[in-house]
């Protein structure tokens, strides 16, 4: 790994032992999905190098799903039969949802497991792009893919804390917006336990 490698404060980061991420942190008293086992799932934070710097590669999801419809994710989901674990599940799904080829990513490291309160156990991967990328939208599930520069996603004092009403109580959450773009729930929950991690060396870990 030299100095000029884009990526290398992104692989410092992922090198430790960093915070894990749940949907159940800001609400410890919340019910949770009440379904028995949690399902195992994997994502992809895709990163790519752009002229003026890193950018993190999000879909929005299309109108019409019937689960997590017109919100933003990572590409990724369930583990199939056909997956060996979490990673291969999310580089099967990356190429689903936003045609990136497995062979164009280099891993550079996994963020904590999430638990989300719809009943998920979500292993994040981190991962750069090598070389050019032709995005495509899986057609029904993935309405748009849109990119937003790294620097802004790391930066902890853009999220904040929100809430709805869940099962006929409060649930707080993450939530950062990037233009017109909402992210919120385990999508920017998983990004603010990132953005802990890359914090710069001496600043510790911010709360």
């Amino acid at each position: 790994m030299s100095d000029g490698d884009p990526f290398k404060r992104v692989r410092t980061a992922l090198a430790g032992q960093g915070p894990s991420t749940s949907d159940h942190d800001l609400n410890q008293a919340l019910p949770t999905h009440g379904k028995g086992k949690l399902v195992d799932a994997g994502v992809l934070i895709p990163l790519i190098q752009r002229d003026r710097g890193i950018n993190v590669v999000l879909t929005q999801r299309s109108e019409g799903l019937k689960h997590h419809a017109g919100q933003v994710s990572f590409p990724g989901g369930r583990l199939e039969p056909e997956d060996s674990g979490p990673r291969a599940a999310a580089l099967r799904e990356a190429r689903e949802e936003i045609g990136l080829d497995p062979a164009a990513v280099e891993i550079l490291g996994r963020c904590p497991v999430h638990e989300t309160a719809t009943g998920f156990l979500i292993t994040p991967f981190v991962g750069a792009i090598i070389g050019k990328a032709n995005f495509v939208p899986q057609d029904g599930e993935v309405e748009e893919i849109f990119e937003v520069p790294l620097d802004f996603a790391m930066d902890t004092q853009n999220f904040g804390i929100e809430w709805r009403r869940w099962r006929g109580a409060r649930r707080y959450y993450r939530a950062v917006t990037f233009g017109d773009r909402y992210i919120w729930g385990a999508t920017a929950g998983i990004l603010y336990g990132l953005a802990r991690r890359y914090a710069e060396p001496g600043d510790g870990i911010v709360n």
